[in-house]
């Protein structure tokens, strides 16, 4: 019983992640109109927000690329099938992508093949997470290929500090430019190592838009690179506009003295995302969306 609840509400949060966009971005890009001076730009918004509303009103993917499915899943050790839950969650993207449906979007980089069912080697991924408890808190991220391919490592020597952390997303952003269809959010990780600055980089993509870094520092820098990433004048879709990016998020791990590592992550506007909490008995919240 408990198995086949999760399955259907994994299913679900994929249905809400492609359909309906979550309030903290869509009320983001209703913000950008009103503050858009350019009028190529308002048009643009203006088709970006009429897509949303027709996804949400219609049940239907805001966009044809829906995405490599990736989820971030946070568990109580004592949280019943603990074991199982790689395969329900494999299960769950076969059946979402019929039901919902997804485009098929797992290819063998060797031969070639689609399975046409978004599952494969190492997809889905799972982000492990366990904690005490016996909760599951789960997070569908579906994340889309034009914004992936603009993501960018760089590995800083100490002495370029934050100023070169500045730089380098800014040239990201430039060299970046219409790929991933802005306005986009901006996930920065910094220190750690290549994989673990990647790793913080892309999980600050579903930090509400507008919620700042409760470091004080950390903060003023979101802010400042924001600003200076709205002043590319790169705009909605690449055609020019005060709105490049929604917002930039950003956390840190400590670093090894002699590297500064720093992760780029990018998400389209078609921030796509849903969470849950999953009770041991099958009770179920939806923390990102309000849902009957």
């Amino acid at each position: 019983m408990l198995a086949s609840n999760l399955e259907a509400t994994i299913v679900d949060l994929l249905r809400l992640a492609v359909t309906d966009l979550p309030r903290d971005v869509s009320n983001g890009l209703e913000q950008a109109l009103q503050k858009e001076n350019n009028l190529t730009a308002k048009n643009q918004l203006n088709a970006i927000l009429d897509n949303i509303n027709l996804a949400r009103q219609n049940s239907i993917p805001m966009c044809q690329d829906t995405g490599i499915q990736i989820f971030y899943v946070t568990v109580g050790s004592k949280f019943p099938l603990l074991h199982e839950i790689p395969q329900i969650l494999e299960n769950a993207v076969r059946r979402g992508t019929r039901e919902i449906p997804l485009r098929p979007n797992t290819v063998n980089p060797f031969l070639h093949k689609n399975p046409n069912d978004n599952t494969g080697l190492h997809i889905p991924w799972i982000n492990w997470k366990i904690i005490r408890g016996t909760d599951l808190q789960i997070t569908a991220f579906p994340k889309g290929g034009g914004s992936e391919n603009v993501c960018q490592l760089a590995m800083l020597t100490p002495g370029k500090g934050i100023r070169g952390v500045k730089r380098f997303v800014i040239d990201a952003v430039i060299e970046a430019g219409a790929k991933p269809c802005p306005p986009t959010i901006i996930g920065i990780g910094i220190g750690g190592g290549a994989d673990i600055c990647m790793k913080l980089a892309k999980e600050q993509l579903f930090r509400p838009v507008g919620q700042r870094h409760p470091n004080r520092k950390v903060a003023k820098l979101e802010e400042e690179l924001l600003e200076a990433i709205n002043a590319t004048g790169i705009g909605p879709m690449g055609l020019g506009g005060d709105t490049t990016s929604l917002d930039v998020h950003i956390d840190f791990a400590m670093r090894h003295p002699a590297s500064l590592p720093v992760g780029f992550a990018v998400q389209c506007w078609a921030a796509r995302r849903a969470s849950a909490i999953i009770t041991k008995k099958g009770k179920v919240k939806f923390t990102s969306h309000k849902v009957d």
